[in-house]
C-alpha cells in the first residue's frame, strides 16, 4: 500500500460515525448490511449514513452491491488487511518478540 492510499483510508476513518459504520460492517462480514439497517443500528439519519458510506467507499474501505431495491454495503477486508500491514510494516525494528502480542491480538479467526 502506498502512503497516499493509507492516508486516504485513515482520513476516512478519522470521524467517529464513519469509524462506527466501518466497524459495524467488519462485524457483519461477509453478509454486509443495507444502508437503512446501518442507519438504524447507528441511530443516525439515513442520508447522513449514506454520505459517510460514500466517503468510506471512496477510500476503498467499503464496497456496495445492489440487491433489488437495496444497496448492501460490505467492508473491503483486503484494504483493511493492507492498511494494517502498512502500519505494522517493519514492526518494532524487526524484533519479533515485540510484534508477537500484536499478531496474537489480530489472530481472531
Amino acid at each position: 500500500m502506498e502512503s497516499n492510499t493509507a492516508i486516504a483510508a485513515l482520513s476516512a476513518l478519522a470521524q467517529s460515525s464513519r469509524l462506527d459504520a466501518f466497524r459495524l460492517l467488519v462485524q457483519n462480514e461477509p453478509v454486509g448490511l443495507p444502508a437503512g439497517e446501518i442507519a438504524k443500528l447507528l441511530g443516525a439519519p439515513q442520508n447522513t449514513v449514506s454520505t459517510h458510506l460514500s466517503v468510506l467507499q471512496n477510500a476503498n474501505l467499503v464496497v456496495s452491491v445492489r440487491q433489488g431495491r437495496s444497496i448492501i454495503y460490505r467492508a473491503h477486508m483486503s484494504t483493511l488487511k493492507d492498511l494494517m500491514l502498512f502500519l505494522a510494516k517493519d514492526c518494532c525494528g524487526g524484533h519479533e518478540s515485540l510484534c508477537a502480542p500484536l499478531i496474537a491480538e489480530l489472530a481472531c479467526c
